[in-house]
């Protein structure tokens, strides 16, 4: 064979067979392109989502979907009781065997921000972020990001936010000559009187409202924290290290004018006095129709219903310190990634699509819950049952909290305390500082 010609056909024979490996190569990329960061996965993903509270029930459209939208991707959900919820999350997580997806109580970045890990810059394949801090504060209310943005990132996506609002009986209303809910706690307080009848003897035969106690007053420590905030108490220093809520404000003890106000309600002595710690517990006492007034999340809606058919109640937005400043207590539990999740951008999408993309609306129906994102809110304002708690929303505050299971206690034997008798206001509340402070340092 000619040398020359052997040598132009080697030639041409590499130039085929490198444009076919060549070709090989980007077809290979292409796929891979496709399989990161898009609507494939390339091979099977099984994301663990646990939750309290919600069932599966709530989520199956939008799982369904998102499993559709993603091939490839399974979703198994698993909800816990709310007493082990917390405890089953932590031992799951530091057995390696943990959710990669979990609802996080909005108060407990601080104690399990090293648990979890924040939204990354970019996934895998997208051109955008999958959402900026910009963007995270123009679709959500204000106490999402004081909860879940953390040295400029965010760590979680609320899937709703609850809202103390207030529950009133209107045929007790009515009986006596009151047309409208209080707006203020001073026209509350106008009511109470109003409605709270007595024995002989200074007995409540009929109770104007479920406040003042601790123990049979549901979401009770809420209550005074709510009222706290309103009030302009600094919950925290600035660095959230140390508890201040007994630091007077601009010369005035707000603190303990708050916890003040929530007690005497029990307190014989004074003319609101109108429940005790013999009351059945306010729920049930609300629902029996033997008190006026409670204050109470939207989530009791049902309860309340379901616990009284006939009986002829309605809510309103929960009374304030002051008309100008609107202020109630937020109640949420935001969806995280788990820090050793295998699969933590695809549980990013999911996170991203139940919160802020299309699996929200079937959320909130199933569920029916109060939007977290401002263009739901105008949608569920005109809502029967979810409008008030809807538009508080946007008023909600929330503070960050060491663990708020402690905490509740910490104030509801500081409220205990008082109302027996074994502290004045001011030492209850320095006590309770002391310890909450105690628990911020991890001492």
């Amino acid at each position: 064979m000619n040398i020359s010609s052997f040598v132009t056909d080697s030639r041409k024979l590499t130039y085929v067979l490198g444009g076919a490996i060549a070709f090989m190569v980007f077809i290979a990329f292409i796929f891979i392109l496709r399989n990161v960061g898009g609507q494939q996965t390339g091979g099977d993903v099984t994301l663990k989502v646990w939750g309290v509270f919600d069932d599966r029930a709530v989520f199956s459209a939008a799982f369904k979907a998102f499993e559709t939208a993603n091939k490839g991707v399974h979703i198994d959900y698993q909800v816990f009781p709310p007493q082990e919820y917390e405890a089953a999350v932590i031992n799951a997580l530091a057995a390696g065997r943990g959710p990669d997806v979990w609802m996080m109580h909005h108060t407990w970045l601080p104690k399990h921000i090293d648990k979890i890990q924040p939204m990354p810059e970019r996934l895998t394949g997208d051109k955008e972020p999958l959402m900026t801090i910009k963007q995270f504060k123009d679709l959500f209310v204000d106490v999402a990001a004081y909860d879940l943005v953390n040295n400029g990132k965010i760590y979680g996506l609320p899937l709703y936010v609850d809202t103390l609002a207030l529950y009133y009986n209107k045929d007790m209303f009515s009986s006596a000559g009151i047309a409208q809910p209080p707006r203020t706690w001073n026209d509350f307080m106008d009511d109470v009187k109003k409605i709270t009848q007595y024995d002989a003897n200074r007995n409540i035969t009929r109770l104007g409202a479920a406040m003042g106690s601790a123990r049979n007053i549901n979401r009770s420590t809420d209550i005074l924290m709510m009222l706290m905030l309103q009030s302009g108490v600094q919950m925290t220093n600035a660095d959230g290290t140390q508890a201040t809520f007994s630091r007077s404000v601009d010369g005035q003890n707000v603190g303990e004018r708050a916890l003040m106000f929530y007690t005497d309600f029990t307190n014989p002595q004074k003319e609101v006095y109108t429940w005790n710690d013999a009351m059945d517990y306010s729920i049930d006492a609300f629902a029996e129709g033997s008190t006026a007034m409670m204050i109470n999340y939207a989530h009791q809606v049902s309860v309340i219903r379901s616990k009284a058919p006939r009986l002829n109640w309605a809510v309103a937005a929960v009374p304030q310190a002051s008309t100008v400043d609107a202020r109630t207590y937020a109640n949420y539990w935001p969806l995280v990634v788990s820090l050793k999740s295998e699969h933590p951008e695809t549980a990013w999408r999911l996170v991203h699509y139940l919160a802020a993309g299309e699996g929200t609306v079937p959320y909130l129906n199933a569920a029916n819950r109060p939007s977290a994102r401002r263009d739901l809110i105008e949608q569920q304002k005109s809502d029967p049952d979810l409008g008030v708690f809807a538009l508080q929303a946007l008023t909600a505050r929330s503070w960050l909290q060491a663990n708020n299971q402690t905490i509740e206690t910490i104030f509801a034997d500081m409220i205990d305390a008082v109302n027996l008798g074994r502290q004045s206001i001011t030492n209850a509340l320095r006590d309770a500082e002391t310890k909450v402070s105690v628990l911020m340092s991890g001492r």
